[in-house]
């Protein structure tokens, strides 16, 4: 028997992600569209815009509210980080057009494109009349749309696409227009994924739980949010920044080999309970 020496390597710890700290879009170019800080909740879109100056991105600010753009372009700014606002209609192809070439002569390049516009639709979908019908199907889905197929021209590898749907979107509930819409918009941003692999750009969707932020505070008394509080499975409740946090590790290289994914973002979303299933207890 003869002895050997014990196999040694160098400690495999070459790869960026192994070195990789915050902050995570230094030296990159953020396109948010809804990025603008429309109430004292705040959105999904601005915490984005904020979570990715304050990593070092310079951010574009779209949104057609220039008094919600102006206050993220100066929270970003009086903490030291670079914005810019950008007025659009995202229902209205040509000014999604402007507002993009805008933000790119501007900073010379877009790196990463977020989205988080939505909302209407909530008639009862044989209720809705065609216009309220068409609108939310444009609102939540053509006009996310707009931005990819204007955004994606002037990135490159490397680049990172993420849209913001609901858990309606696969809902076996009630039929709304705005349901058909996130679920299309789930579709488009798949598709948009294989459609830019060849390029190096990915594209993923975060699907949104029953958060508590400013479309909630607008109609749901304390009785009503602490019962759907208690229907989650966490039994906590999420706001912005919990889907905005997931939405930007999807943007960032962290996330280099996740593409064509819709990320649920839910607390666990409600859990199944028991119906007598096989296996259940009695």
């Amino acid at each position: 028997m003869t002895d050997t020496a014990p196999e040694t390597w160098d400690v495999p710890v070459s790869d960026p992600l192994a070195h990789a700290g915050q902050p995570w879009l230094t030296g990159k170019v953020a396109l948010i569209a809804g990025g603008g800080l429309s109430g004292p909740e705040g959105g999904v879109g601005f915490a984005l815009s904020w979570l990715c100056a304050r990593n070092g991105a310079a951010v574009a600010v779209l949104d057609r509210d220039p008094a919600a753009g102006a206050r993220t372009v100066d929270a970003i700014r009086a903490e030291g980080g670079e914005a810019e606002y950008f007025e659009v209609d995202v229902m209205d192809d040509d000014s999604v057009a402007a507002a993009v070439a805008a933000a790119a002569e501007r900073f010379g390049t877009i790196h990463v494109v977020a989205d988080s516009i939505g909302g209407g639709g909530v008639q009862p979908m044989f209720d809705a009349t065609p216009d309220e019908f068409e609108a939310a199907m444009r609102l939540n889905f053509t006009a996310v749309w707009y931005v990819m197929r204007h955004a994606q021209k002037y990135m490159e590898r490397g680049g990172s696409i993420v849209t913001v749907s609901s858990g309606a979107a696969e809902g076996r509930g009630p039929g709304l227009p705005y349901s058909f819409g996130k679920s299309a918009l789930e579709r488009l941003t798949v598709g948009a994924a294989g459609s830019l692999a060849p390029r190096g750009i990915r594209a993923n969707c975060v699907r949104v739980g029953m958060i508590w932020g400013a479309f909630a505070a607008r109609g749901m008394t304390q009785d009503q949010r602490e019962i759907r509080v208690q229907n989650v499975a966490l039994k906590t409740e999420g706001n912005n920044w919990d889907i905005a946090a997931a939405a930007f590790f999807l943007l960032t290289d962290q996330a280099r080999w996740i593409t064509g994914q819709v990320l649920s973002v839910d607390g666990g979303g409600f859990p199944a309970r028991n119906a007598g299933q096989a296996g259940g207890n009695k």
